[in-house]
């Protein structure tokens, strides 16, 4: 079979049901910007942000080095795997203690100094609190799945926990409210019922949290509380840039959500930072496509990495990596016009900002496949020193433009920033693990995307008509190129 037949292949099962969960959660976006305020989303999302910076911290780079150490260590899988859950498990346990004892402080800090709603703030604060504790210690039962060749049982658990995750959303927002009016339980309902609360989100996401943990006890089940000292003091050298450098990505992803509410007027603090958290959800669909690839590529590059062929096969795949998301980019700029209507049309004010965040999600698939050079070479401190550039960048750069142009700025800075660290990536990469990839025309791709996004978007303002005529040119002319190359390659050739 041809390697990248069976690189598709494994990449495809984690594809599909990552797009599937993902496109499934994502129908919670037209819902939660019709049902809650701009000002209320915005305290949402910031809570969120907080979150997935959280998140890093707690699981340490452990996911990365678990599967880089696995197949390092071959004879040492049991050790890999009671370590690095260990470790997660340990932080973890100290964030739940830290995070439900000061959980009144936190509620304070995070409301910006508008203390109206401490109470509700607070349990906000608790039941995220219990959803980070959980989702940290499910990250390795859930990178063994991966490790042990078990896509479907993966896919499912992710199915079932995104579906608990609607389906209650559904339910708060939309069930009970019919129940209610139509008399089927009304005064015990209406007792404890709070129409339009955001706390239901919350309660929803920990409940499908705690199924999730229910359903990974098996996996939970093979691991010893047995440590090895000595594998870890070689794993930490190798996970702690890893944390860094995530941290550091999350930062670039996130912070700017947070640097809104802080340097903006509270007049319009909260209710900028929900258009732009709306906005950031029509851009998700090629975050999407990046998560998907990761889920299937790294496993296999790791796997893959003493093959003879292993960097032409890791720049080929690069290369088709980078048509996909030229196409995307486009595709999804092109029916924009279509795509708004995920989100109420209160904030589509803040469509401007969606052609810089979606190529800033180009530049950030293809710094995650280029990454694959320090990852493989045990060089993990440059991911630190690469994503360092970017977070200090987005820092600077927020601080500086949030004040004059809000979230534009904060579009732009990120979509700079993604770029930044894939060039630096991409040159670095070169000098310490060669990879022979087809700069010129991966280049010319992506500017050719550029261009017709501009036109599409801003010349032709949005033509919906025109858009997508420049879509089916771009993709034309994209298999007349390479069709023969791809069936050479798909032929093992």
């Amino acid at each position: 079979m041809s390697v990248y037949k069976k690189f598709a292949g494994q990449t495809l099962v984690y594809g599909l049901s990552t797009i599937f969960s993902r496109l499934f959660n994502f129908i919670l976006t037209p819902i939660y910007t019709g049902v809650f305020a701009t000002g209320v989303y915005g305290i949402f999302t910031t809570l969120f942000a907080y979150a997935s910076m959280i998140n890093v911290v707690l699981t340490f780079g452990m996911e990365t080095t678990f599967f880089r150490y696995l197949n390092k260590h071959e004879d040492k899988k049991q050790e890999v795997y009671n370590n690095c859950f260990l470790v997660i498990a340990f932080l973890s346990s100290l964030f739940l203690i830290t995070g439900l004892t000061f959980s009144t402080y936190f509620a304070k800090f995070t409301l910006n100094s508008d203390l109206s709603n401490l109470t509700d703030q607070k349990m906000y604060i608790q039941l995220l609190v219990g959803v980070l504790f959980i989702d940290a210690i499910s990250v390795i039962p859930f990178a063994k799945l991966r490790a042990d060749g078990k896509p479907f049982r993966y896919s499912l658990l992710k199915f079932i926990n995104i579906g608990c995750f609607v389906g209650l959303n559904l339910v708060f927002i939309y069930v009970i409210p019919f129940l209610i009016q139509k008399g089927y339980g009304a005064a015990w309902l209406s007792s404890w019922y709070r129409p339009n609360w955001v706390g239901y989100v919350f309660i929803s996401n920990f409940a499908a949290s705690v199924l999730t943990l229910i359903l990974l006890i098996p996996q939970f089940l093979q691991i010893k509380i047995k440590f090895s000292k000595a594998l870890f003091s070689n794993m930490f050298g190798y996970s702690w840039p890893v944390l860094v450098a995530n941290l550091s990505f999350i930062i670039n992803e996130n912070l700017d959500k947070i640097l809104l509410g802080k340097y903006l007027p509270q007049s319009i603090a909260d209710h900028d930072t929900g258009i732009y958290g709306a906005v950031c959800k029509l851009a998700v669909f090629i975050s999407i496509f990046n998560t998907a690839f990761r889920l299937g590529a790294e496993p296999f590059f790791f796997s893959h990495a003493k093959n003879e062929n292993a960097r032409k096969t890791y720049a080929t795949i690069l290369y088709y990596f980078v048509l996909a998301l030229a196409i995307l980019f486009v595709g999804l700029t092109a029916n924009i016009e279509i795509i708004k209507h995920f989100i109420n049309s209160r904030y589509w004010v803040g469509l401007n900002a969606v052609p810089y965040l979606l190529f800033g999600y180009v530049c950030l698939g293809i710094y995650m496949n280029l990454s694959v050079w320090y990852r493989l070479s045990d060089q993990t401190r440059f991911g630190l020193y690469i994503s360092m550039v970017g977070a200090v960048f987005t820092i600077i750069m927020n601080i500086i433009l949030i004040p004059k142009y809000s979230y534009i700025g904060s579009a732009i800075v990120s979509m700079l920033a993604y770029f930044i660290i894939m060039i630096i990536s991409y040159v670095l990469g070169q000098k310490y693990y060669p990879i022979p990839y087809n700069l010129k025309k991966m280049g010319s791709y992506l500017l050719a995307s550029l261009v017709l996004v501009y036109l599409s978007f801003w010349v032709f303002e949005r033509n919906i008509y025109i858009g997508n005529g420049l879509l089916l040119l771009f993709m034309v002319s994209i298999f007349l190129l390479e069709k023969n190359e791809v069936k050479k390659l798909l032929k093992g050739n």
